[in-house]
C-alpha cells in the first residue's frame, strides 16, 4: 500500500502515456507536460492509453522512485471523467479514492471547515 502524506503535491497527466517509458523520458514528460522540476518531491501520475495501466514517478531523498499499478480486471477509465486540465493538481485524499478504484467525481463530501492561513505581517 502507498501512503501518501496530505501535503504531497499530486499532478495527474490526461494523456495517455508509453508505459514502456522509465525514469528519464517520464521525469522529462514531467517537464514538458507539467512545467515541473521532477526533483521537487512532488508525485506526478501517467496512465496507459487503456487505461488499465498507472505509473506514478516522484524523488526520494536520494534518488527516483517509480511505482507502477497494473489491474487485473477492469480500467481506470473514469479518470478522464475528472476534467482534469494541462497539469492538474488533485488532492491526495482523492488520489487515495483512485488507487482504491473508487471515482473520486462520484464521492458526496460533506461541508468542511478551511481555515485561509493569514498573509505574513512585515
Amino acid at each position: 500500500m502507498l501512503n501518501i502524506p496530505a501535503s504531497t503535491k499530486i499532478f495527474v497527466c490526461a494523456q495517455p502515456v508509453d508505459m514502456r517509458q522509465s525514469f528519464d523520458a517520464l521525469s522529462g514528460l514531467v517537464e514538458q507536460y507539467f512545467g515541473q522540476n521532477p526533483l521537487n518531491g512532488h508525485f506526478f501520475v501517467f496512465f496507459s492509453k487503456r487505461r488499465d495501466r498507472m505509473k506514478i514517478l516522484a524523488w526520494d531523498i536520494d534518488g527516483f522512485v517509480l511505482y507502477y499499478k497494473r489491474l487485473e480486471q477492469g480500467t481506470f477509465s473514469w479518470v478522464g471523467d475528472l476534467s482534469l486540465l494541462e497539469g492538474s493538481e488533485i488532492l491526495a485524499a482523492d488520489f487515495a479514492l483512485v488507487l482504491a478504484g473508487i471515482n473520486p467525481s462520484e464521492v458526496k463530501r460533506q461541508k468542511r471547515y478551511c481555515r485561509i492561513p493569514e498573509l505574513s505581517r512585515i
